[in-house]
């Protein structure tokens, strides 16, 4: 039944992902994480990591390190071809309607429209990942004084090295090494 729900649930998430797959992790969040609470919102996290970090597709690499976790093999099948399924057939209709109609005014601009849909999305994701790497919650934090300073700095580090062009793995790499220091040194706590 495992396998049913999460092909179903991923099946939503790849229909209503607009934007690629940044726009997907709000919708994978709410779904593991607040819906079922299958994960926490930082063992989330560790996947939204890790998919950055592996090569091919976010999305599809957080589907199947989500199904993974929740339940094994199988669990990562379900979900994988969940989140792809919708992907594969939208496409191709939406790829011959587009070329066929692309350039007429309101279609136009309802793709137009959807762009600062899927910023606002990034965005409200993002925001809950800032809340847990610096105040250790999910939820916006109630003593906005009690943050973690180890967690504050690698933050303000990574966008500095993500502005200057450094690359995701050479960010991520840094922050993970940043973040070992600091945890033994004492200066960072789980």
């Amino acid at each position: 039944m495992i396998y049913v729900l999460l092909f179903w649930e991923f099946c939503k998430i790849g229909m209503f992902c607009v934007g690629g797959g940044y726009a997907s992790m709000p919708l994978i969040q709410a779904s593991v994480v607040e819906t079922y609470h299958w994960l926490s919102l930082s063992e989330f996290v560790d996947i939204f990591t890790i998919s950055q970090m592996t090569p091919g597709p976010i999305g599809i690499n957080a589907a199947t390190f989500a199904g993974t976790k929740i339940a094994g093999f199988g669990g990562a099948l379900s979900a994988t071809i969940g989140f792809v399924t919708p992907a594969f057939f939208l496409g191709i209709i939406l790829a011959k309607l587009f070329l066929k109609y692309g350039n007429i005014g309101p279609i136009r601009g309802a793709l137009n429209g959807l762009r600062p849909a899927v910023v606002a999305l990034i965005c409200a994701a993002s925001v809950s990942f800032i809340w847990l790497a610096v105040w250790g919650t999910e939820k916006m934090p109630v003593n906005f004084a009690d943050f973690s300073m180890g967690g504050l700095l690698i933050l303000i580090i990574a966008i500095v090295a993500d502005h200057k062009k450094l690359g995701v793995i050479k960010v991520l790499i840094g922050s993970g090494v940043l973040g070992l220091i600091l945890g033994m040194l004492g200066i960072i706590t789980v």
